[in-house]
C-alpha cells in the first residue's frame, strides 16, 4: 500500500512539472479543460463520450511522454546529435497523432 501511495505522489510531482515546465503541456490541459465538459454536455452516447473524454486525455498522456523523452535526450547531451534530433522529432509526430486525433474522434461521434 506504501509503494501505491508513493506512486501517486510522484505522478502528482510529474504533472507538476509538466504543467509549470512545459508551455505544450499547460496549452493542452486548457483545451481539456473546455472539451471534457463539453463532450459530457454534448448529445452523444455513453460509449460516444467516453471516446471524446479519452481521445483528449490521450493528448495530455501522449505530451508526458513526449515531455519526458525530451528532458531525458536534453539531459544526456545539449550537442546536436542525429539521433537526439530523432527521437524528439518522433515524440512530436506522436502528440500531432495524438491531436489530429481528437477531431477524427469528435466529428465521427457528433455526426457518425
Amino acid at each position: 500500500m506504501k509503494r501505491v501511495w508513493n506512486a501517486l505522489f510522484y505522478s502528482i510531482d510529474g504533472l507538476a512539472a509538466a504543467f509549470r515546465h512545459e508551455a505544450a503541456f499547460r496549452q493542452e490541459v486548457v483545451l481539456a479543460v473546455i472539451l471534457i465538459p463539453s463532450a459530457l454536455l454534448l448529445p452523444a452516447s455513453g460509449i460516444g463520450k467516453a471516446l471524446m473524454i479519452a481521445s483528449v486525455l490521450l493528448v495530455l498522456i501522449v505530451e508526458l511522454l513526449n515531455s519526458a523523452v525530451e528532458a531525458v535526450v536534453d539531459r544526456i547531451s545539449l550537442e546536436k546529435h542525429t539521433l537526439a534530433k530523432r527521437a524528439k522529432d518522433i515524440g512530436s509526430a506522436a502528440v500531432m497523432l495524438s491531436l489530429i486525433n481528437v477531431p477524427a474522434v469528435w466529428l465521427l461521434v457528433l455526426l457518425g
